[in-house]
């Protein structure tokens, strides 16, 4: 059975939400599913620690001279806050490169009280407040490493993809990946949940080198990886090092976690209509169910358990929250 994630309003079931979820663990063997562990479907921006890793192993990063703080940000779907931006900057700074090198496209800031003090200074949004602004500074740290040239760095024909590609395909065992295009314009694969799993248990698991410095830049930065009040970053901070997680886009998640044992579990959750809201108590849901969170952990990280709906006048009218077939 799928995690359903239920929306109530007063007494009243209004809508479900159908969550399909897959837990690897050390021998990347899975260990628990709910809905269909073979689901095919895009990871849109829970790939970024990997697409981070191929620079890293690539030596791009430390050609670049990027520190741990790049690194977050090259992992990140951050909210466009003053420090994304400015270490977005610094990165291409390093590159000696400027905005138009950037094929990312623009955006203004999801965070609202940026978004909205641009606005009211007549400011423009720049590729930087893109929130792949991180993972496209590393992919031009790429080019120029590999030196045959930064145009058109997005394509999938392109060497910076074709090293992503090559990498994820080495991770994986997948002889072929079908892929789209992301919002960003980069290559996005389409993978089944449990090979997300599998990838997020190798982002923790200390056995692969570039994997594991995006994983401890993520665990010191987590503010760059997504912003204020985001469960990413919250979830890192409570777990002090113990696990990451990164949200994708039409709310896909990947989390990476860490046992007392030595050994590290990997989970990928999606939610089959893409609607964000469900995401969160599914995902504190399937934490809870398989008693990988302590009581500390869970403490810091109750809001997102359910959520009370309220309407315009702030008057709780509903839930949301998730259950798990037992």
């Amino acid at each position: 059975m799928p995690i359903l994630c239920r929306v109530t309003r007063g007494d009243f079931t209004e809508s479900i939400h159908v969550v399909y979820a897959v837990a690897v663990d050390e021998n990347g063997k899975t260990f628990f599913s709910a809905g269909d562990p073979h689901y095919l479907t895009c990871i849109r921006s829970a790939l970024k620690p990997f697409q981070a890793a191929a620079a890293i192993k690539g030596g791009a990063v430390d050609a670049a001279g990027f520190s741990d703080h790049h690194i977050a940000l090259m992992c990140a779907s951050h909210k466009g806050e003053k420090e994304h931006v400015d270490t977005a900057q610094h990165m291409l700074e390093k590159l000696d490169l400027t905005i138009n090198d950037y094929e990312c496209g623009t955006h203004y800031p999801s965070d609202k009280m940026t978004r909205w003090g641009m606005i009211k200074d007549g400011q423009m949004a720049l590729a930087l407040h893109n929130n792949c602004s991180g993972k496209h500074a590393g992919m031009l740290a790429l080019a120029k490493h590999l030196n045959q040239g930064i145009k058109n760095y997005t394509q999938k024909s392109h060497p910076v993809q074709e090293t992503i590609f090559a990498l994820l395909q080495e991770y994986t065992g997948l002889e072929a990946i079908p892929t789209s295009i992301d919002g960003c314009s980069a290559p996005t694969p389409f993978i089944t949940l449990g090979a997300i799993a599998g990838l997020f248990q190798k982002l923790g698991s200390g056995e692969h080198p570039e994997l594991e410095r995006a994983y401890q830049a993520m665990v010191k930065h987590p503010f760059l990886v997504s912003g204020s009040d985001t469960f990413d970053t919250l979830f890192i901070e409570a777990l002090q090092g113990r696990g990451v997680t990164k949200i994708g886009g039409e709310s896909i998640r990947g989390v990476s976690i860490k046992k007392a044992d030595g050994g590290c579990v990997g989970l990928a959750l999606k939610v089959l209509d893409g609607n964000f809201r469900a995401l969160s108590p599914s995902t504190m849901k399937l934490l809870e169910h398989l008693q990988l969170l302590n009581k500390k952990e869970l403490t810091r990280l109750e809001r997102f358990s359910a959520g009370i709906l309220k309407n315009h006048n702030q008057i709780e009218i509903g839930r949301i929250e998730a259950m798990v077939d037992e």
